[in-house]
């Protein structure tokens, strides 16, 4: 397995492993979980952006990229454990570096927030750090550590892992504040900015309740248009929120943010607030615009001069046919028509930035849909791919690659806002 990496580089992270020996202890160890996969895993710890991670991974437990975790095994993640000696992170890593010490810090704190630790390292004595920190990083970059990225090396899932805080201008929150809607491990949600402050967004993901929608096959898994559009949707509200928006998302579960690949069918959801799906597709459409249109009269009334609707599907096309991510408006709708665009051009920009030779052929149309008709803010309706075919698929399994999208919906969103 030391194929996988540089000769130069293993013999690099060999001497400088053995130099550190002193102070760390041992790789953490961990068991993966029912669904989990080398990515989910690395993801999971926020090492997923770094191939340095990667590599690391899977030479010390002997693995191929394309292995599956076996869930009565320990693996060893790329993180080293420290005795913290309780008087600073310099020390106790022999390593008098400001910088790298505080994103040393900050790490292990968004691990305890995400419940990955069960202590503070202040408390248990025990230092996490990611060996890409130390190894693989320059100095002068650890300021920069937090947007870093990594090309995902699955077909069309090359989205990079732009981390939630790619557009922020300060990493520390302003505040913190828990959406229990977004499951344990992400309700815990950082307010970083203020930009969409005073702001409306109603969420709609395609379908649910009776109606899965678009239906694939993966692998012996059935894959529900609603569960994926759902989760892409949690990951984009979220986002918003951490720029002070107020968000509603009317299609809504008790699922959360799933990090694994596939995601089970229900038909538990329901409209905000509670309220039943009807079977009937008419009705199911107006019970969303009714109350959509509720609550932009109220909010209104209140002084709210922007108010949005972004609604997200999946589409159901021949297996072979391959299908970007596009953007409808209603006709007649200025407000919608630049919104939309907006979103193009950036998820265009992006995936010019990062897969500069495959060539994005998403495109924005006008159509006369129901929820662009009746819905009195301006809309825009979304279809993220084609859930049966399989390159499309991977955009959508991949956790990476849903809050990829996520991510740069939420950009194009602050830039429409001129930011």
């Amino acid at each position: 397995m030391v194929g996988l990496l540089h000769k130069k580089y293993y013999f690099l992270l060999l001497v400088l492993s053995l130099s550190y020996s002193a102070y760390a202890q041992e790789y953490l160890k961990i068991r993966a979980k029912q669904g989990d996969g080398i990515s989910i895993v690395l993801n999971r710890y926020n090492l997923a952006a770094y191939k340095c991670s990667i590599d690391t991974f899977l030479m010390q437990n002997n693995l191929n990229r394309s292995d599956k975790l076996n869930l009565s095994q320990a693996y060893k993640m790329p993180i080293y454990v420290y005795d913290y000696d309780g008087v600073s992170i310099r020390s106790t890593i022999g390593r008098n570096d400001y910088d790298l010490a505080v994103f040393i810090q900050e790490y292990n704190e968004g691990l305890l927030q995400a419940g990955l630790r069960e202590y503070d390292y202040r408390v248990d004595k025990v230092l996490w750090v990611p060996v890409h920190a130390l190894y693989c990083t320059a100095v002068s970059d650890i300021k920069k550590i937090n947007v870093i990225k990594q090309k995902i090396d699955d077909g069309d899932a090359d989205l990079t892992k732009d981390t939630e805080g790619e557009e922020q201008e300060d990493s520390k929150a302003l505040s913190w504040e828990t959406f229990p809607i977004f499951g344990k491990e992400h309700e815990k949600t950082p307010i970083f900015t203020k930009h969409l402050e005073g702001q409306v967004y109603y969420l709609i993901s395609g379908h649910g309740g009776p109606d899965p929608g678009a239906i694939g096959k993966k692998d012996g898994h059935t894959l529900c248009e609603d569960e994926y559009a759902y989760d892409i949707t949690l990951r984009f509200a979220r986002n918003l929120l951490q720029h002070s928006a107020t968000v509603y998302i009317i299609v809504r579960d008790d699922d959360g943010i799933r990090d694994v690949e596939y995601l089970d069918c229900d038909k538990d959801e329901t409209v905000w607030f509670n309220q039943s799906i009807p079977l009937n597709q008419a009705s199911r459409l107006r019970q969303r615009t009714s109350k959509i249109n509720e609550l932009y009269e109220k909010h209104k009334n209140e002084g709210a001069t922007t108010q949005r609707v972004i609604e997200t599907h999946i589409d159901s096309r021949y297996e072979t046919q391959k299908v970007d991510i596009f953007f409808y408006y209603y006709p007649g709708s200025n407000t919608g028509k630049n919104l939309a665009n907006t979103l193009y051009s950036t998820i265009k920009d992006k995936y010019d930035e990062h897969q500069a030779n495959r060539g994005y052929r998403g495109e924005v149309k006008s159509r006369d849909l129901h929820t662009l008709r009746e819905c009195k803010p301006p809309v825009v309706y979304i279809e993220l791919g084609n859930i049966t075919n399989e390159f499309d698929q991977r955009r959508l399994l991949i956790v990476n690659n849903r809050q990829a999208i996520a991510n740069w919906l939420t950009i194009g969103i602050v830039k429409e806002n001129g930011l």
